[in-house]
């Protein structure tokens, strides 16, 4: 893993909430691997966003703004990523 995806699985992961470590965390964690530079950015944009709102945007409760809607976003909303402790 490079510097760049390696500063990002930090930030996404060290949030301030294990709800949104799981969530955000998550996300890279099952898809980082396929992004390509774009996507990468677009990932790295939305990490300079708020958690309350990057997760409202995930379960819906919140419209997604018009600079991050896109098949990334739709990704992200299936939520399918989230491995859940039994």
């Amino acid at each position: 893993m490079d510097e760049q995806l390696r500063a990002l699985k930090w930030r996404a992961s060290h949030r301030g909430t294990r709800e949104a470590d799981m969530m955000i965390g998550g996300f890279f964690d099952a898809h980082h691997i396929a992004w390509s530079e774009t996507e990468a950015a677009w990932f790295a944009d939305l990490l300079n966003e708020q958690d309350v709102d990057i997760m409202a945007w995930g379960i819906g409760t919140l419209p997604v703004p018009e600079r991050f809607q896109g098949p990334m976003m739709d990704a992200f909303r299936k939520l399918d990523f989230i491995k859940v402790a039994k």
